[in-house]
């Protein structure tokens, strides 16, 4: 159960601020709602609160938690992914829609590895910024750090100017 004002984390887009919960009507039911307001976009989403387990809407990752994030990101002994760009780019999609900070940080991990190798299509980098800018906001929420030190903490693992 979220309050308002509280942050919280709506897979694929981000980190985003509870405003207020509502109640409304819809066919003659009522029903509570979750009004979000997503940081990085300004986006507003309703989420229904008795559908907060199935949109996977949770908490931000706790500090404890961040460290396994950055060794995701450093695990350098992982398969080369051979596939199509756009069946990689499925699969990709598939994990940041899970909401998993680890799994966005695998699909981080992944392209960068990919693009030491190969230039990226067009949908990989625009891949590649999504899974940046996700992790990057809820990282730099969890250490109460500013976001450009989490740039800068990825650049190093990734050893990047």
């Amino acid at each position: 159960m979220f309050r308002e004002g509280d942050l919280a984390v709506y897979p694929a887009h981000g980190v985003g601020r509870i405003e207020a919960i509502e109640t409304r009507e819809f066919d003659g039911k009522k029903q509570d709602f979750y009004i979000m307001k997503i940081l990085e976009s300004n986006m507003i989403i309703m989420i229904p609160t008795d559908n907060v387990e199935s949109v996977g809407l949770r908490d931000i990752i706790d500090i404890k938690d961040v460290p396994k994030v950055y060794e995701i990101m450093k695990k350098r002994d992982v398969p080369v992914d051979n596939q199509t760009w756009n069946r990689r780019y499925r699969e990709y999609m598939e994990k940041i829609k899970t909401g998993s900070v680890y799994e966005v940080a695998e699909v981080l991990r992944d392209i960068y590895l990919l693009k030491m190798d190969k230039d990226l299509s067009f949908g990989e980098r625009k891949m590649l910024d999504t899974a940046q800018s996700l992790l990057v906001k809820e990282l730099s929420i969890a250490r109460n750090t500013d976001e450009n030190t989490i740039i800068s903490d990825i650049k190093a693992i990734f050893d990047i100017d």
